[in-house]
C-alpha cells in the first residue's frame, strides 16, 4: 500500500487539503482526513511536498506516435521500439492512458509520411494491442483518423471495429476551402511550408485535393452504425457548419474535434456533443490556422476536453495558464485533461478522477520557483512508474 500525504487533492468536484490517499491493489482505497490511518511496515509514506495529486491526463487525440516512428520522411523506426520511447516520453508529462492517433489517408500530398502506409497501421495496431500483454507504463488505446477519401481503406477499417483493434474513430475532411482549411490563402501557405512549391503547383495540389473521391455518406453510416454496435466512440473533425454538426450528430457521433468557431462549439454542446480543443492552441495565443482560439473558447464554457494534438508537454500548461492568466478553476480545468475525455471515451468508471474504488492513475504536480509546473510523480494502477527529481 501506498499513502500520499501533504499534498493538495483535487477530486472531480472540489479541492482537498490536509487529507491523505491510501493506494491499495491498484485502486484508490481512502481519502481521509490527515493522520488517521494507521501506519504499519505495509504501508509506504509518500510525502507529496505540498504539491497537487491530480487524476493521471487521459489523451484521446495525438499524432505525436507517428513523429517518434517515422521522424524524417525516409525514415521508419522499428514500430515497437517507437512505442516504448514514446510512453516513457509520455508519463513525464502526466499522460496515463494515450489514444494513439494514426492517420488514415487517400491521398497525403502533405508530409509523405511512411507511418501513413496501410502495412505501417496495421504493424502500429498489432503493437498497441500487444502492448498489455508483457510490461509497459500507460494504457495505449487506437484512435483512428479516418480522411474521407481513404475508399481504399474503408474494409481495414471496419476489421479493425469488428476484431476490436479500434477504440475511437473520428472522420476527417482536409479538402480545402472548408473545415481546418476554409482560409485558402493559409492553406496555400501551409502546402509550401511542406515544399519548395511554386504558385502553380500549390494551385494544381489544392485542385487535386477540391476533386478527390470520398466515401459516400451511406458509407459513413454504415461505418458508424458498426463503430455503435461494438460501442466505440465517434468523433468528427473540424465542424464548421451547423448543418454538418445536424448530420454528424444523427450518425451517433459523440465528439467534435476542433470545431472552428465558438459559434460551432457551443452548437456541438447544445446538441450533447463533448467538444475538443488542443492544448497546443492555448499556449500559443490562438490557432495556428486562424480558427478557433481555444482560450477564448474556455471562457465561453464550450470547450470540454483539452488535448495534446501534437505536443504532449501542452496539456500541464494549458491547464495552469489557462487558471493562473484567465482565472479559470483549476478543478474544471483538470478535467479537461482527465475525466472529461474519460467521460467521452466511456472509461470514467474506472480512471479519470480521484475518487474511492477508482484506479489509481495519479499525478503529483509540484512548481519550481519560478511557477513552473512540473510532474514530479506519476502512478498508473497504484503503481509508481516515474520519478522527477531537480537538483539545485
Amino acid at each position: 500500500m501506498n499513502l500520499i500525504t501533504n499534498g493538495i487533492i483535487i477530486t472531480e468536484n472540489s479541492i482537498l487539503e490536509g487529507f491523505d490517499l491510501l493506494i491499495k491493489d491498484s485502486y484508490i482505497h481512502k481519502i481521509i482526513k490527515s493522520g488517521q490511518i494507521e501506519i504499519n511496515e505495509d504501508v509506504e509514506i509518500i510525502d507529496a511536498s505540498g504539491g497537487y495529486v491530480v487524476p493521471g491526463f487521459i489523451d484521446i487525440h495525438s499524432d505525436f506516435i507517428e513523429h517518434m516512428a517515422a521522424p524524417r520522411p525516409s525514415c521508419l523506426m522499428d514500430i515497437d521500439l517507437s512505442l516504448r520511447e514514446t510512453e516513457r516520453e509520455l508519463v513525464s508529462h502526466g499522460i496515463t492512458t494515450m489514444f494513439h492517433s494514426l492517420s488514415i489517408y487517400g491521398i497525403d500530398h502533405f508530409t509523405h509520411n511512411p507511418i501513413r502506409k496501410s502495412e505501417n497501421i496495421r504493424k502500429i495496431i498489432s503493437v498497441i494491442e500487444n502492448s498489455h500483454k508483457k510490461k509497459h507504463l500507460i494504457r495505449h488505446r487506437f484512435h483512428a483518423r479516418f480522411e474521407v477519401d481513404s475508399i481504399g481503406e474503408v474494409e481495414n477499417l471496419k476489421e479493425y471495429i469488428s476484431y476490436k483493434k479500434l477504440h475511437m474513430i473520428s472522420f476527417m475532411d482536409h479538402t480545402p476551402g472548408q473545415g481546418q482549411y476554409r482560409n485558402i490563402s493559409l492553406y496555400k501557405d501551409t502546402l509550401k511550408g511542406y515544399g519548395n512549391l511554386s504558385d502553380e503547383q500549390v494551385d494544381k495540389e489544392i485542385l487535386k485535393h477540391q476533386s478527390k473521391e470520398k466515401i459516400t455518406i451511406e458509407c459513413m453510416q454504415e461505418i458508424a452504425e458498426l463503430a455503435r454496435e461494438n460501442n466505440i466512440p465517434i468523433a468528427s473533425h473540424d465542424d464548421d457548419t451547423y448543418e454538418k454538426l445536424d448530420f454528424i450528430k444523427s450518425i451517433g457521433t459523440n465528439i467534435s474535434e476542433f470545431p472552428t468557431s465558438i459559434d460551432i462549439a457551443k452548437r456541438a454542446n447544445e446538441l450533447g456533443m463533448f467538444t475538443i480543443a488542443g492544448a497546443p492552441n492555448v499556449l500559443l495565443g490562438g490557432s495556428h490556422n486562424g480558427n478557433l482560439s481555444a482560450h477564448e473558447a474556455i471562457k465561453e464554457n464550450c470547450i470540454d476536453i483539452l488535448c495534446s494534438d501534437y505536443y504532449p508537454p501542452g496539456m500541464i500548461h494549458a491547464v495552469f495558464k489557462m487558471h493562473e492568466i484567465y482565472g479559470i478553476s483549476l478543478v474544471e480545468m483538470i478535467k479537461k485533461v482527465s475525466l472529461n475525455p474519460a467521460r467521452a471515451v466511456k472509461m470514467d468508471d474506472e480512471i479519470g478522477s480521484i475518487k474511492e474504488g477508482k484506479k489509481a492513475d495519479l499525478l503529483i504536480i509540484e512548481k519550481l520557483e519560478d511557477e513552473f509546473p512540473i510532474i514530479t510523480k506519476t502512478f498508473v494502477d497504484g503503481t509508481l512508474i516515474h520519478t522527477t527529481n531537480y537538483r539545485v
